[in-house]
C-alpha cells in the first residue's frame, strides 16, 4: 500500500543591504494656506537640488517628489472650543540610496531643519539579488521538504520518497494565504554620537513550500 505524506519545508538566507529608501516631506502648517504652500516648495527646492547632487555622486539611484497635499483643519483649546483654520502644506519625496555613509550625513543634516519630516528607512537588496537569492532559498525549501518526508518514511520502514505535488504554503488544501509569498525582513538601528549613523540589520529572505510525496 502506497504511503502518502504531506509537510512543509523551510529555508531563508540573511544578506547584507544593499539599498535604502528613505521617506521624508517639507511640511509647513500655519494660518495663511498660501504661505503654507509656497513654504513647503521653498524647503522642497533645496532639498531636491541635494538630492540631485547625490545622483551625481551615485550615492542615490532614483529619488521623487510627487505627492503633494495641503489640507485645513480646526484645532480644540484646551476648554473644548475649535480655533481658528489652520492650513497645511506638505510635499512628499522618497530617495533611494546605495551609498549608507551618505545616507546618514543627509538623513542627519535634514532632519535638523525646520519644516522636514524624515519618515523612515526601508533597507532591502537590489532587485536582481533578490531574484537570484529568492531561487535560491526556494530550492533550498523544496530540500527541506523532501528530506522532511523521507524522514517520515524511513521511521515508519517503506522506501525513497517521491514528489507528487509542490505548492507555496496553504495552497494543496485552500486559497493561498499571505505566507506563500517570500518574505523580506529588515529593521535599521539608530546611530550613537554627534551624528547620526544608520546600520542596517541584514536582510532575511525565507521561504516556505507545502508538498506530498509518496512512498512505496
Amino acid at each position: 500500500m502506497t504511503l502518502d505524506i504531506t509537510v512543509r519545508g523551510s529555508a531563508e538566507q540573511h544578506h547584507p543591504a544593499e539599498r535604502a529608501t528613505v521617506a521624508l516631506a517639507a511640511a509647513i502648517e500655519g494660518p495663511d494656506r498660501a504661505v503654507a504652500f509656497s513654504s513647503a516648495v521653498a524647503i522642497q527646492d533645496p532639498l531636491s537640488a541635494h538630492l540631485k547632487e547625490l545622483v551625481d555622486l551615485h550615492a542615490v539611484t532614483t529619488w521623487s517628489s510627487d505627492q503633494v497635499r495641503v489640507f485645513s483643519h480646526r484645532p480644540w483649546d484646551g476648554e473644548g472650543r475649535r480655533g481658528e483654520a489652520v492650513h497645511v502644506a506638505r510635499v512628499q519625496l522618497r530617495a533611494e540610496f546605495t551609498d549608507f555613509e551618505r545616507l546618514s550625513s543627509f538623513v542627519d543634516h535634514w532632519s535638523s531643519v525646520d519644516g522636514v519630516e524624515i519618515g523612515g528607512v526601508e533597507w532591502d537588496v537590489s532587485a536582481k539579488s533578490r531574484r537570484v537569492h529568492e531561487a535560491e532559498v526556494r530550492k533550498a525549501a523544496v530540500d527541506d521538504a523532501v528530506a522532511k518526508a523521507q524522514t517520515y518514511a524511513n521511521a515508519v520502514r517503506r522506501g525513497k520518497v517521491v514528489a507528487t505535488q509542490i505548492a507555496d504554503p496553504g495552497m494543496l488544501v485552500g486559497p493561498g494565504d499571505p505566507s506563500a509569498v517570500p518574505m523580506l525582513k529588515a529593521a535599521f538601528a539608530d546611530g550613537h554620537g554627534p551624528e547620526l549613523d544608520l546600520t542596517p540589520q541584514e536582510i532575511v529572505i525565507r521561504v516556505e513550500v507545502d508538498a506530498r510525496f509518496q512512498a512505496d
